[in-house]
């Protein structure tokens, strides 16, 4: 299950500086470019208030939140694709994440160096996806040359495998990301394993000042924000300075500070969650005296899937899940009252996993 997200942009964006606050981890930070060569990792608890109420009503003798790892992938330039400031191996770096989290300046400050020696949100963007779509056709015209070989013999696999590559082809020479391409769930599948860059889910985070955390407006995030909606992404809008700051902080000065601005969570909480949901990822629980969990699946697992995740032989050896969703829970305060409710539900092996579910696995040992 992929769990793991990459960190791109530009240099001088403030990928670092978020990757730090993010994981407290200390990545090498710097103003000039490729400060960064070797990607730094790190593995973030995953915010979720549900948790924190669960943990209040079962008073465990421990909690486990659910994780995702981030991963500061040096800054590309123009040119990357072609091997420029290294890019060659930031790229290949980048192929080896499941999804891109696309870091993008949106402040102006004369101390810190913009490798264009302007602020341009929009160029910026582009000159990154330009370079991820060059890389991406640089590698698919190769794979298809091997495939096309093949499928001239008339080999049915190779043949469908070949249309589906065409059909990405001529979205990237056309300068558009392989998302971009409608594609069948069959063919989805096929296009997965050519492994490209520019089919991974993406997430805009625009950087700010700290000064400019309160105000409503920002002209360089408006006009991220208009980019994304015509990709279907998301805009996560933080200060990464600011968040750095907070993350030092203890849990609860990080709240009334954030109280203090107005704010009921950090930018990096919002990130994390939509991070998570970028890909395809779902939340579910196991809760007692001796443990409140929680569990990641896939949207869309089946309840023995979903038990795999515990333990692989939960899957074979699965009987029902003992089902309550987190809202009864919260609601009544007592998970003995949503039972009395007739609101706990048995579940069989077709059950489809819903977010917030709070699930016992009754199983063959």
């Amino acid at each position: 299950m992929g769990l793991n997200c990459g960190i791109v942009g530009l240099p001088n964006v403030g990928k670092s500086t978020i990757f730090n606050a993010l994981t407290k981890a200390g990545a090498q930070m710097a103003n000039y470019p490729f400060c960064t060569i070797e990607p730094n990792t790190g593995i973030v608890e995953v915010p979720d208030k549900r948790l924190d109420r669960l943990t209040e009503l079962y008073k465990p003798k421990r909690t486990v939140a659910t994780t995702i790892e981030f991963v500061d992938i040096a800054g590309l330039v123009k040119g990357a694709s072609q091997g420029e400031g290294l890019g060659n191996q930031f790229l290949s770096h980048i192929r080896e994440v499941e999804a891109i989290c696309h870091v993008v300046r949106a402040f102006e400050d004369e101390n810190i160096t913009h490798v264009h020696g302007k602020v341009d949100p929009i160029e910026d963007i582009t000159v990154i996806n330009y370079e991820l779509i060059l890389s991406d056709l640089d590698s698919l015209e190769k794979q298809h040359q091997r495939v096309s070989k093949t499928a001239k013999t008339g080999n049915k696999e190779a043949l469908e495998i070949s249309s589906v590559m065409e059909k990405i082809l001529d979205a990237l020479k056309k300068g558009n990301r392989a998302a971009s391409v409608p594609l069948t769930d069959d063919e989805k599948k096929i296009a997965k394993k050519f492994n490209l860059i520019t089919i991974k889910p993406v997430l805009y985070v625009a950087n700010i000042l700290d000064s400019e955390v309160k105000k409503s407006k920002n002209p360089h995030v408006e006009t991220i924000k208009e980019y994304a909606s015509k990709e279907g992404a998301e805009v996560v809008v933080l200060c990464g300075r600011f968040e750095e700051e907070i993350s030092g902080l203890e849990k609860d000065d990080q709240l009334a500070f954030l109280e203090e601005i107005g704010e009921t969570e950090s930018g990096l909480s919002r990130m994390i969650q939509a991070s998570y949901k970028l890909l395809g990822l779902l939340t579910f629980f196991t809760a007692g005296v001796e443990e409140v969990r929680a569990w990641t699946t896939n949207v869309g697992s089946t309840g023995p899937l979903a038990a795999a995740v515990i333990h692989s032989d939960f899957e074979k050896g699965y009987i029902r899940a003992e089902v309550m969703k987190y809202e009864d829970i919260d609601r009544t305060g007592d998970p003995a009252k949503v039972k009395e409710e007739g609101k706990l539900r048995v579940e069989g092996k077709d059950y489809v996993v819903q977010d917030g579910d709070l699930i016992y696995f009754r199983v063959n040992a």
